[in-house]
């Protein structure tokens, strides 16, 4: 980028093909820029939730999750705000002068939760699949960097998805039960 301005400062027309074509290369730096650092956040979003989603089962745990498990987990990480809302209320609530005190954090996450729960009921929300006993033990396995977050293969997963298990789990075991017998 500092060769950049120099080669500019060297250039005595503004307008002429070797300004344009370097202010076209720095654009095109500052794109890419932008695209990386936009990559960067994403896997740190994730990698965030991910970690959320490890903190939460037990470290003994080796078995995959079974779909109403699974299910209840996501319903406890969509109302993971739910304190944090509450401190916000009261704080608003105490005076009168503390009224808007916390207003962009709150809206922060009352967006944050919405978009979470429209992803979660209609086309379903980036994870991987815990119930699916090869991507528990990625999940396991991983290491908890933002960088290896793009190695794992994640899935939508969505409400009608889980119902859609739950509902194919019980013929499975009673098929299992049958065969025992």
């Amino acid at each position: 980028m500092a060769n950049l301005r120099k080669e500019l400062e060297k250039c005595k027309h503004p307008n002429s093909r070797k300004t344009k074509a370097l202010g076209k290369k720095a654009r095109r730096q500052n794109n890419k820029h932008k695209t990386r650092l936009g990559h960067a956040i994403k896997s740190n979003i994730m990698g965030e939730k991910l970690s959320w989603f490890l903190g939460h089962i037990d470290e003994e745990r080796t078995t995959p999750l079974s779909p109403q498990e699974f299910e209840e987990l996501i319903e406890l990480y969509l109302h993971r705000f739910d304190e944090e809302l509450q401190q916000i209320a009261l704080k608003q609530s105490i005076g009168k002068n503390r009224a808007n005190q916390h207003a962009a954090r709150q809206d922060v996450i009352r967006i944050t939760l919405e978009r979470e729960r429209n992803e979660y009921q209609s086309g379903g929300m980036e994870l991987l699949n815990l119930c699916d006993p090869a991507k528990f033990k990625m999940l396991l396995d991983w290491d908890g960097s933002a960088l290896s977050v793009q190695h794992l293969k994640l899935d939508l997963v969505s409400h009608n998805m889980l119902q859609r298990l739950k509902q194919s789990a019980p013929a499975s075991t009673s098929a299992d039960q049958m065969e025992t017998v």
